[in-house]
């Protein structure tokens, strides 16, 4: 990545509001090369949405869980392709909070799930559902859950500290 291309996607991620005048000011470039670079960012997949990272307690949301599920064995491709949809129809049927859902590897599980939840019944029962879900009865899940209420975050969830990390690499390298 060229590193005009990682300037415009820093400015992005601090803030995706900012214009085409202002982004062409900030990365050196001009307006055109600004959208170009940004039609080819999108289309190469660097940058996969435009969006806003709102203040969950204010919406209602009381708690943030991660989810961590271990799995008994490791699964086929077709039985976690069987699970995939189960939990895609669920969703769709129940309309769940879920941010995110990610395989991985550590502290001995296998996949984590982010959400964020009203009260603890709500998350309890996402816990539930996730039981319910076909090969998952024998899934363990353990949760970390995080008060959303309480301003005590040493850093809340922004990708502007990222963007600040891209940054100074930015300076480093240039």
């Amino acid at each position: 990545m060229k590193g005009a291309e990682l300037k415009l996607i820093v400015e992005l991620m601090k803030n995706s509001r900012k214009n085409n005048k202002e982004l062409a000011r900030l990365v050196g470039v001009s307006q055109p090369t600004v959208k170009r670079l940004i039609k080819k960012l999108e289309m190469e997949g660097y940058v996969r949405e435009y969006t806003v990272i709102p203040d969950f307690s204010k919406l209602g949301f009381c708690i943030m869980a991660m989810t961590f599920v271990k799995w008994p064995k490791k699964f086929t491709e077709e039985e976690y392709d069987r699970i995939v949809k189960a939990a895609t129809d669920l969703d769709k049927k129940k309309s769940m909070s879920i941010i995110m859902v990610v395989r991985g590897i550590g502290s001995d599980y296998d996949m984590v799930i982010v959400s964020v939840h009203e009260n603890y019944s709500a998350c309890r029962e996402l816990i539930d559902d996730i039981k319910q879900l076909p090969l998952a009865s024998t899934f363990d899940t353990q949760c970390f859950l995080v008060d959303l209420t309480k301003d005590t975050r040493y850093r809340p969830l922004t990708f502007s500290s990222l963007a600040e990390y891209l940054q100074k690499h930015l300076k480093t390298e240039n």
